[in-house]
């Protein structure tokens, strides 16, 4: 052989090195033909050097590519030709790129980089293997962009023309196949890759060894002895591989080597492998990767090598977007997308299945679903062949419901079956036949738009569908073939570091954080201790986002063993807090969604105080709210969770278990924390004990909250069957239903008891979530359809046999009505209520309200047969659960349909003396049996009958139907009147006789109620209500009963039907009618026994009555009220459920909000009684924010409302005072009502007080503004949002007399006395009364700095809270539109041209000791004086209007004697002189008093903002009637007179001595 050809068979015989590089004694290096050097024409930026073997790019830091380079000679087949990896930069993204061309580098010109080669190039780039530029393989070997400095990367041409891959000695397996036989290596020093050696060559793949293997028999020559030692060290690595990484390798190296690249289905007779060695089956064709064939639909762009298909026009468009793959689907083979983006315009979303049609030879239709043959599509969650629906109920996740990032997969196996999988969860057979060749196809319908291919043929994603498969056989199966069988100590929890992209792991995997205290501010963790780079934790902080913060355990659970984490910061910024739950899904192959309750498989979350499952809450309102947590001054608030051996989830707040959450949790879950929002940082607790399982409730105790339904300890085992509604959704181990697109889907969500009801069986459910957006509710009933064979319509109302429903107040059998106004309403039930189902022995079917029978529905099931409990969750109502009270009911019912007195505590007849019947009657009608009996001689009409007496509160008058006259039509008709029996009557003083019927009595005021209709005085007031009067029998009873709340209620056979009227009189008799079918009626009922006095309870009066009685007992009434008031207001409270930033003291009576500016909502405990007035008083007030404090009520109830961030987002019976305003549900309905809540200060009282008609009226400071909302439906609430400014409020309690909402201080009639010359006097009532503290008002501010300026001594001023008022138009409409005492006048209130009024603190007495005595008098008049401020100290000093004052407003000089009370004169006083003092000049009109050119201006500068304004003095002054003299105005006036006054009278003239009185100093300040 000549020197240098080398040898094929290595051996190295000549003076030239052979192949191997160690063969002769020509020294080591590879020679010319060893394909150990590099070809020396490369890409222009290369150079060479090292005899050719060693590579450089130059310009790295400004060139990125032209750096190919080849090899010098062809490759040798079993031979790798391997580089060394020298040099990277990191100024680049991508690496290396590697592989083989056919292409001659003699002739070659040069492109910039490999993946411009053609004509016979394969490329490996990153992980995906390119021909000719084109991209044949993803997701192959190890991605190569992120092999380092000293890696070593090779490629390998096998003798059968594979392509193979080498990194760092380990193969990666076939790249492609089918090579040419002369190809050259190729390298390109891409990216970050600048420099590269050649190695010498190594042997390659060995074809009988396909997996680690003992050690071959050496067949080759001695020289290939590295084969045998990597056999060798192949035996070491397996015995420390884990079972699941062998299996992986196993699989990995069998497909690699082609052994899956078969047809599982026996081939054809005579056919077999061809010479290559590849299946010759038609239906394998190529080794392609499945990619979407270039043929689509209409609006389809396909891009990244057909990988991905986006829909054109997404906002404009919904169809026209199928997709196709390339080619046929192999057996097994799976075919997966990613959704990458959905809009959220459209209904329905993408479609996916298999197809026979050939994409060449197919016109796409607009939608998949309308191709009539070869098609199998999954839609929604129903399957759908050729067009039509063949399973409806495929699987519990709807293709509708997924979301960004969510995957989809579909697969035929080799038996012919055809598999969907959503996120990699098998759903089960689709289909058992499909044809054996099919097409993948995806239509990007309604909201999707885009979706990519994903391959699943990588090493790490078989190794993790293993791992999944070993943890589902047996949670320790890997660990135990990993480990030693005596490893004592269970690993730590630690969080595990592949975490959200916001999120970081510190303190050895103890503690996860978003980071929040920007660059290295705050706690700089400690070197080594942070999970990635710094420059990540630099760049994110907790304020800049609210998500991306999951972390998740770094090892699976074990049964029984806690996960707690403490929260250690929080910020401010955000709404929600900290999440915590399970989840399947391991941490280290999970793509972590940027929250976790957007996963939709295998997932298990706290959030808040509900827990929702694959992102659909299962439970409303479970434990404590997670959104409430802090952290301490010690340490922050703890959440756990933990899975039990029996398969329940529960979670944990501050070590308190919160009760079972989920049930049929699989093991091995891992646990998962969310940083959400608030939650900034959080750190594991070691040593957490779980608490022992709580033990059964008693069977009397059995009650639970409704939003908590047990896990069995009633005992029952009555679930929700699996078969339901396409729309439903069954969780909690079949004790919850829920509707699925509650805001886009309103029915199609009928769910069925898993087997029948027993006699006197109750199943009972509880409302748990509603929504807004529809008309009616949930129904609930019966039927004798088993659910194997009931075809679920879209409501249960539309089945025509067999089945009982109650669909609001009716009564529906076989979609018919039978009867309305059955005694309850299922629309009006809310969130919380219990709504149960139970059939009688007798065959009555009975439903509970809230655990309250609302007696016979319907009569006549069949007693033999079985019945099944089926609710529709329709319309509004979304969400129920089965409860603890379902089972079987200990009561008579079982047997009988008799009311219970524990299902009717309505003691009738009462002990006592019977009622009877007054004598006065009608005129058909005869009396019997002592008055206790009436009967309808002839006739249907003139059957009135009454009560003896008045009824008194709650006492019930009912009678009992003895005989019924068919051939009538009608309704007995029975209510209340406040006409005396007497008054009307024959003979009684000639009156005109009682009317022929009830509803023509309206001499007085009569309330009844006519079958189902409630009139007043005839009028008609409300519709459906009760229970038809029409359908009494003989034997029922009928009563009617006074409310302590003035309402009117009717009793149907012991039941309450509920208030019938509102605003019922005090003085009134029960009245009946017999008319129509009801003949006659007998007492059953009796009046209570006088109680001793002082015994009967206090009842709220009504203000509606006899005037007379009013006048008698109104001292009596007032004691009793206030008696009532007091009693009442000692027991208001806040209630504990409260918004989350609130923070309760004084025994509940005080609220703060201690952090922020919303989330301050407080609720009164006790619902408002009529005539009773709630106050709170405003303590704190914060300036740094805007808005303040909202006022209103709420008819929901209270205690379990989850309370939104600030009120007016409550939506739901919801009435609210802000600012000036009137809302409803969070809409405006009023504008500009009563003052302006916004500008209340601190020390305001407001109040809210209901009418006895339902009235909601507003109180400020005492002061009626009036109704603010009409006919407020009761039981109501009181509710107080501490917004913005408003800090803290306090309960106070109402002052006497509060509660008759009249005002404490009335007036007293004038006389015809205080007449003074035609003019009616504006009377001086005295001293005004007690103001609040006026600290939020800025112009009473600035004028009382204008009177400091003034220097005047203080002691001739009241103390500041008794006498500082201002008259600017905010301060003067909180108190109520007018000014204070009797200053009743309208002229007071317009002098605000240019300003507002402001009245400094009221005088001393000292100023003028005769000011009190004055008072008393409560006859003279006031007045108005305009002064200038050089006089006003004179003024005081003398402590009356008189010499010296130099008023402009005085006639002349003034002369007269020092004031009164002072026996020397003032210093400032001009001296005494014995003339008469002169005439002083007053008005009546502040306006014309305070005229520029009868008040002067002064300026001055204000010492806070250094502003200039200018202001004006004028005294109030009261004036002695008859002392003075009305006449014109004298002054010269720059504006029209006060119109308000006659100008005949505008100015009084005094000249008598002591007549006026100084009352204030009034400042004006423009």
């Amino acid at each position: 052989m000549a020197a240098g050809s080398g040898g094929s068979g290595g051996s190295g015989g000549g003076p030239g090195p052979g192949p191997g590089g160690g063969g002769g004694p020509g020294g080591s290096g590879a020679g010319p033909g060893s394909g150990g050097e590099l070809h020396p024409r490369t890409g222009r930026l290369v150079s060479l050097s090292a005899c050719g073997r060693t590579a450089r790019r130059q310009q790295p830091g400004q060139e990125f590519n032209h750096g190919l380079v080849l090899s010098r000679e062809p490759l040798r087949d079993g031979r790798v030709f391997t580089v060394r990896i020298d040099r990277k930069v990191n100024s680049w993204s991508g690496s290396i790129e590697i592989g083989v061309t056919a292409l001659d580098p003699s002739v070659l010109d040069f492109p910039s980089s490999a993946t411009g080669l053609k004509g016979g190039s394969w490329v490996v780039s990153g992980c995906s293997v390119l021909r000719d530029g084109r991209s044949v393989l993803e997701e192959y070997g190890q991605d190569l962009d992120q092999l380092g400095e000293g890696d070593r990367v090779g490629v390998e041409r096998t003798v059968a023309g594979e392509l193979r891959l080498w990194v760092n000695g380990r193969d990666c397996g076939v790249a492609a196949t089918g090579l040419p036989a002369r190809v050259w290596a190729v390298v390109d020093l891409y990216g970050k890759c600048t420099q590269i050696t050649v190695l010498p060559p190594e042997p390659g793949f060995s074809p009988p060894a396909p997996i680690p293997t003992p050690p071959l028999e050496p067949s080759a020559p001695p020289e290939d002895s590295t084969l045998t030692e990597q056999a060798t060290s192949g035996d070491e690595d397996f015995a420390s591989m884990e079972l699941s990484e062998v299996v992986g390798n196993a699989i990995l190296s069998a497909y690699n080597g082609g052994l899956l690249n078969v047809n599982l289905s026996s081939p054809p007779a005579g056919e077999g492998l061809g010479s290559g060695g590849a299946a010759t089956s038609p239906i394998l064709t190529s080794n392609d990767a499945l990619l979407f064939h270039e043929k689509c639909g209409t609006l389809i762009k396909l891009s990244n090598n057909n990988k991905t298909a986006e829909r054109r026009r997404p906002l404009d468009e919904f169809n026209n977007g199928v997709v196709m793959t390339n080619r046929p689907l192999r057996d097994n083979e799976m075919f997966e997308i990613r959704i990458d983006k959905l809009v959220d315009k459209w209904s329905g979303s993408i479609e996916i299945g298999v197809t026979t049609h050939n994409p060449n030879n197919l016109e796409y239709p607009a939608t998949m679903t309308n191709l009539q043959s070869g098609t199998i599509m999954m839609s929604g969650c129903g399957i759908l062949t050729n067009g039509k629906g063949t399973r409806r109920e495929y699987c519990e996740f709807s293709l509708d419901e997924l979301q960004e990032g969510d995957h989809i997969g579909l697969t035929r196996k080799s038996n012919s079956a055809l598999h969907f999988f959503i996120n990699g969860i098998d759903q089960g057979v689709a289909t058992p036949l499909t044809p054996p060749v099919v097409y993948g196809v995806v239509d990007l319908y309604g909201m999707a738009v885009k979706v990519t291919i994903v391959h699943n043929n990588n090493h790490s994603d078989r190794l993790r569908r293993n791992n999944a498969i070993l943890r589902a056989l047996s949670p320790e199966g890997a660990l135990r073939r990993a480990t030693p069988a005596t490893q004592a100590e269970p690993e730590r929890l630690l969080f595990h570091p592949n975490c959200g992209q916001k999120a970081a792991i510190t303190h050895e995997g103890r503690t996860a954080l978003r980071p929040q205290y920007g660059p290295w501010c705050g706690e700089k963790p400690a070197a080594g201790t942070l999970t990635g780079s710094e420059e990540g934790w630099r760049s994110r902080s907790a304020t800049d986002d609210f998500n991306h913060g999951v972390v998740l355990s770094s090892r699976a659970l074990r049964d029984g063993e806690v996960f707690q984490v403490r929260i250690d910061k929080m910020v401010d910024k955000w709404a929600g807090s900290i999440e915590i739950g399970v989840t399947t899904h391991n941490p280290a192959y999970l793509q972590l969604p940027s929250t976790m309750t957007n996963l939709r498989s295998g997932t298990w979350m706290m959030t808040g105080n509900g827990v929702m499952h694959n992102g659909t809450t299962i439970l409303d309102e479970y434990g404590h709210n997670l959104d409430r947590l802090k952290v301490g001054e010690q340490a922050g608030d703890t959440v756990g969770v933990v899975r039990r051996e029996d398969g329940t989830l529960h979670f944990f707040v501050n070590g308190m278990t919160q009760g079972p959450a989920a049930w049929n949790v699989p093991p091995g879950v891992y646990a998962v924390v969310d940083l959400y929002g608030q939650a900034a940082q959080a750190t594991i607790v070691d040593d957490v004990e779980v608490p022992p399982a709580p033990e059964p409730l008693s069977e009397g105790n059995n009650q639970v909250s409704p939003s908590s339904p047990s896990s069995g300890a009633g005992g029952s085992d009555l679930r929700f069957h699996q078969l339901h509604g396409s729309n439903a959704v069954i969780t909690n181990g079949g004790r919850t239903a829920l509707r699925h697109n509650c805001r886009s889907e309103f029915n199609d969500a009928i769910v069925i008891s898993n087997r029948a009801l027993r006699d006197g069986e109750l199943f009972e459910i509880v409302i748990q979530k509603m929504v807004d957006r529809w008309s009616g509710s949930i129904e609930a009933g019966v039927t004798a359809i088993r659910p194997e064979d009931l075809e679920f319509p879209n409501t249960m109302t539309d089945i025509d046999y067999d089945t009982w429903m109650l669909s609001g107040t009716a009564i529906m059998q076989d979609g018919n009505t039978m009867r309305n106004n059955y005694g309850c309403d299922l629309d009006a039930l809310g969130t919380g209520a219990r709504i149960g189902m139970m059939r009688t022995a007798k065959g009555d079917l009975h439903y509970f309200i809230n655990g309250q029978d609302q007696g016979a529905a319907c009569s006549g099931l069949p007693p033999g047969k079985e019945v099944y409990a089926v609710v529709d969750l329709y319309g509004q109502c979304v969400q129920v659960s089965i409860t603890n009270a379902t089972g079987p009911m200990d009561n008579s019912l079982a047997t009988s349909n008799t009311a219970t007195e524990k299902s009717f505590p309505l003691h009738s007849p009462a002990a006592g003396v019977a009622h009877r019947f007054h004598s006065t009657c009608g005129k058909n009608v005869a009396l019997e049996e002592d008055g206790t009996r009436a009967v309808r001689a002839v006739g249907y009409a003139h059957g009135l009958v009454f009560s003896t007496k008045e009824l008194k509160t709650e006492e019930v008058f009912e009678v009992k139907v003895e005989e019924l006259d068919e051939k009538w039509a009608g309704s007995l008709r029975l209510g209340l009147t406040t006409l005396a029996p007497g008054e009307m009557g024959p003979g009684a003083g000639g009156g005109p006789g009682l009317p022929p019927s009830l509803p023509e009595l309206r001499t007085k005021t009569t309330w009844m109620v006519s079958s189902c209709e409630v009139r007043r005085d005839g009028q008609l007031q409300r519709m459906n209500y009760g229970r038809s009067l029409e359908r009494l029998g003989v034997g029922s009873r009928v009563g009617i009963r006074r409310g302590a709340d003035d309402t009117m209620h009717i009793l149907v056979d012991g039941e309450d039907m509920g208030p019938a009227a509102t605003g019922i009189a005090k003085n009134v008799w029960a009245v009946l009618d017999l008319y129509g079918p009801v003949r006659s009626v007998s007492v059953v009922s009796s009046t209570r026994l006088e109680e001793p006095e002082g015994t009967q309870p206090p009842s709220p009066s009504s203000d509606t009555g006899s005037e007379a009685e009013e006048d008698d007992d109104g001292e009596e009434h007032s004691l009793r009220g206030q008696s009532q008031v007091a009693m009442m207001s000692t027991s208001l409270e806040f209630l504990e459920n409260h918004g989350k930033n609130i923070l309760l003291s004084n025994g509940n009576r005080t609220a703060t909000r201690v952090a922020s500016y919303n989330q301050g909502i407080v609720v009164i405990n006790q619902p408002l009684v009529p005539q009773l007035l709630v106050q709170v008083r405003i303590d704190f007030l914060n300036r740094q924010w805007t808005s303040s404090l909202v006022l209103g009520v709420i008819t929901c109830p209270p205690e379990r409302l989850n309370f939104p961030a600030s009120a007016c987002a409550l939506k739901r019976a919801a009435w609210l005072l802000r600012g000036r305003g009137i809302f409803h549900n969070g809409l405006k309905i009023c504008e500009k009502f009563g003052p302006n809540l916004d500008t209340c200060p601190e020390g305001t009282i407001l109040g809210l007080r209901l009418d006895s008609s339902g009235g909601l009226h507003l109180h400020v400071n005492g002061m009626d503004q009036g109704v603010a909302v009409s006919d407020v439906p009761q039981p109501c609430h009181a509710l107080v949002d501490l917004y913005g400014q408003c800090e803290q409020v306090t309960i106070v309690s109402p002052e006497p007399g509060a509660a008759s909402g009249k005002s404490a201080g009335t007036q007293g009639d004038m006389e015809k006395a205080d007449m003074v010359d035609g003019i009616k006097e504006s009377v001086c009532w005295g001293p005004l009364p007690a103001a609040s503290p006026l600290k939020s008002c800025e112009y009473h501010a600035l004028c009382s700095r204008f009177q400091e300026l003034l220097l005047l001594p203080e002691d001739y001023f009241m103390p500041p809270p008794k006498r500082s008022l201002c008259y600017c138009e905010s301060c003067r409409k909180l108190r109520g539109g007018s000014q204070e005492g009797a200053w009743k006048k309208p002229q007071n209130l317009y002098w605000s041209r240019g300003g507002s009024l402001s009245s400094l603190p009221g005088l001393h007495p000292r100023v003028n000791p005769r000011l009190e005595a004055g008072t008393m008098t409560k006859k003279w008049h006031m007045a108005y004086h305009g002064s200038n401020v050089a006089a006003i100290r004179r003024v005081l000093d003398r402590g009356e209007l008189g010499a010296g004052t130099a008023s402009i407003l005085s006639c002349r000089p003034l002369k007269g004697k020092p004031g009164v009370g002072f026996e020397e004169p003032g210093e400032n006083c001009a001296p005494p002189r014995e003339e008469q003092p002169p005439s002083v000049l007053l008005s009546p009109s502040l306006q014309y008093a305070g005229a520029e050119t009868l008040a002067s201006k002064v300026q001055f500068r204000d010492p806070k903002s250094q502003r200039t304004h200018q202001a004006q003095v004028a005294f109030q002054v009261c004036v002695r009637p008859g002392s003075y003299t009305p006449g014109p105005p004298s002054a010269t006036l720059r504006e029209p007179p006060d119109p308000h006054f006659s100008p005949a009278e505008l100015e009084w003239i005094t000249k008598e001595k002591g007549a006026t009185l100084l009352y204030a100093l009034l400042v004006r300040v423009e």
